[in-house]
């Protein structure tokens, strides 16, 4: 009989230690604001008429009243350039990286084969003063975690936008807790092992532990935003169950994954349709 008594001791234990790794915080109330809108992902893009993180696709958002998802890179003057991938290739059609780049080379690109060019951070936050609010997704790439954050949030404070920030790489949630713990934060996530090609450069452990949110003791994030397809995860649940946690689902592509997100209380960033129906 103690045996048994010690295996549910164990497993009491285990579940303690899985529940606290799995910590979040709640009833921030910025929720208020931010839960009011659905976030047009890289922008109300419309491809190849109008690029991703596109001024155009800003533009184009706001045109319809959505909240914008947005990506961001630190190039090596400081500056801050809003794009997705760390390499211009798959955007612009040259093998060359936007950390090498200053704010004035960046401008010689354009997207996509349009003329619009790749937006600068400030530019996007000029549109956006007083408008619909901001995801601000954090791409650091070698090591610049805590520079990265720490440019972006100096950025975003000159102006008077609405937003939260979220990231894959937990040290810039880190950053952000230790220096401006007032900011809406959030851990992006997927199941890693699933995805093969997202987050190739990582060990299998690395991706086991993030694809599982194990890093949020240290983060203490106010939202998860996690793949629409992967989001039967135990840890998602029970970060939900656990700490009422702000789920956000990504990338909703049609109106029938956007009302299952949405039943669940869950915000959503769509692309590839028109959630108004209109």
């Amino acid at each position: 009989m103690w045996y048994v008594l010690l295996i549910l001791l164990i497993l009491v234990v285990l579940g303690e230690l899985y529940t606290l790794a799995l910590r979040c915080r709640r009833g921030h109330p910025d929720w208020k604001i931010l839960r009011l809108w659905r976030y047009a992902h890289r922008g109300y893009h419309d491809k190849p008429r109008i690029p991703e993180n596109s001024m155009a696709a800003f533009r184009r958002a706001l045109d319809r009243r959505f909240g914008v998802e947005l990506d961001v890179h630190l190039m090596k003057d400081g500056r801050l350039a809003v794009i997705h991938d760390s390499s211009l290739l798959r955007t612009a059609g040259v093998d060359v990286a936007v950390e090498d780049l200053t704010a004035e080379e960046l401008k010689q690109y354009r997207l996509e084969g349009t003329d619009e060019q790749i937006p600068l951070l400030e530019e996007v936050l000029t549109l956006f003063e007083g408008q619909t609010p901001l995801i601000v997704e954090l791409k650091a790439e070698r090591g610049n975690y805590n520079e990265l954050a720490a440019a972006a949030v100096a950025m975003l404070d000159r102006y008077r936008v609405q937003y939260c920030i979220e990231s894959f790489d937990p040290r810039c949630l880190q950053w952000l807790r230790k220096n401006r713990p007032e900011i809406v934060r959030g851990q992006l996530s997927e199941q890693f092992l699933r995805h093969e090609k997202d987050g190739a450069n990582l060990s299998r452990l690395t991706r086991f532990v993030l694809s599982n949110l194990l890093m949020n003791c240290l983060t203490v994030p106010d939202f998860i935003a996690y793949r629409f397809s992967d989001r039967d995860c135990l840890s998602v649940r029970w970060c939900r169950r656990f700490y009422k946690v702000q789920e956000i689902n990504w990338t909703i592509a049609d109106r029938r994954d956007m009302e299952a997100a949405e039943r669940a209380g869950n915000l959503v960033i769509f692309e590839r349709f028109d959630p108004k129906g209109e």
